[in-house]
């Protein structure tokens, strides 16, 4: 094999490599049974044991309340973007959408199609380089829930303190820190995280879910786009992707390993600081797209003086083993995306090649 890069794509984003190696031994022969995960039952014993330990996992490395539900869907965060107004957004109801971001306002706009939807909040006007004060967020008289995106994946924003709004239910699109950090799980009655950015492959989503909130659901919608048909049935309603879930079994255990979330996150605060210290070290150069305060330690995005320079740093990058820098075509620019596996070793090469190519651009 050859030597390995540092992978700084948004997602489906890096793994850690002890992870991809126990996965690659138990390929073609799981647990001595003579076949591969993927061809066994997702009834039986295997993958039931399987997907109740990384269940288990979830509730223990976020410290989640005994009753809260860990689900596994397909379909990605847009389909969740669908299904929360679908299941909980009945007529005569309204729901509130803080727009932060892409993700957030494609989460309002599936919402606003379904039913009446508000947006509480937006920093549309400043290209989305920062989240809105508490006193800026304008709640509807009684919204049946409140939606947030904890971190803007395209312009490097972060919620650093989850907003809370009283008894109103909130619920997040998580998928691009989840599992980086320490939170209070009991503050949301719903969570849901695509998978492939910091808990494993593309093919699931993961939803935390307070079972109070289906007490408040739809019901008559298909069964399989309703909450309380995965609730009941162990999210095994129809046939769940088995091995991703494996994956993120996989991951769950090597964060434990590695000392749980308290440990990811002094390491993503170190990791983000070797890089944001170049931003604020050569500012006439780089400059970081979200304001100072609202910084993510997931996504690290910002404009050199012009395009050209900005492509030639992507494919200077490449060569020294440093790919996935190019950012979104909404931004532009650079985007160095650090999840939990990105090593700090490839942290501290890219503040290093962005130090070598200030000298020799600058």
């Amino acid at each position: 094999m050859g030597e390995r890069v540092y992978n700084f794509y948004p997602g489906p984003a890096t793994l850690p490599y002890e992870v991809l190696e126990e996965a690659s031994q138990s390929f073609l022969d799981f647990n001595h049974k003579g076949m591969s995960l993927l061809e066994m039952s997702h009834r039986g014993k295997d993958y039931e044991a399987i997907q109740n330990e990384t269940e288990s996992l979830m509730k223990e490395l976020l410290d989640m309340p005994d009753h809260y539900r860990v689900l596994f869907m397909g379909g990605g965060a847009s389909t969740q973007f669908a299904l929360v107004p679908m299941n909980f957004l009945k007529p005569g109801t309204e729901a509130d959408y803080i727009v932060t971001g892409s993700f957030a306002k494609k989460a309002y706009e599936e919402a606003a199609k379904i039913g009446k939807a508000n947006i509480a909040a937006s920093t549309k006007g400043s290209n989305f380089d920062r989240l809105p004060a508490k006193e800026e967020i304008k709640l509807s008289a009684s919204p049946v829930y409140v939606h947030l995106t904890s971190n803007n994946t395209i312009y490097g924003t972060q919620w650093q303190e989850l907003p809370s709004f009283g008894g109103v239910p909130l619920v997040a699109d998580m998928s691009s820190d989840i599992m980086s950090r320490r939170f209070d799980v009991s503050q949301f009655s719903l969570i849901y995280a695509g998978a492939q950015k910091n808990l494993g492959p593309a093919g699931v989503t993961v939803v935390i879910i307070d079972p109070g909130l289906l007490e408040k659901a739809n019901t008559d919608l298909p069964v399989i786009m309703q909450y309380k048909t995965f609730v009941e049935n162990d999210s095994l309603y129809n046939t769940p992707p088995v091995y991703a879930i494996y994956m993120v079994n996989l991951v769950l255990k090597w964060i434990k390993k590695n000392g749980g979330l308290a440990a990811m996150e002094r390491r993503n605060q170190e990791k983000a600081k070797y890089i944001y210290d170049v931003l604020d070290q050569y500012p006439e150069f780089y400059k970081g797209h979200a304001q100072k305060e609202y910084r993510s330690l997931m996504n690290v995005t910002f404009r050199l003086p012009s395009e050209e320079l900005e492509a030639t740093f992507v494919a200077e990058g490449a060569k020294n083993g440093l790919v996935g820098l190019k950012g979104h075509r909404s931004v532009g620019g650079i985007r160095a995306s650090i999840y939990n596996a990105m090593p700090v070793e490839g942290c501290k090469a890219l503040a290093e090649f962005m130090k070598e190519f200030v000298k020799k651009n600058g």
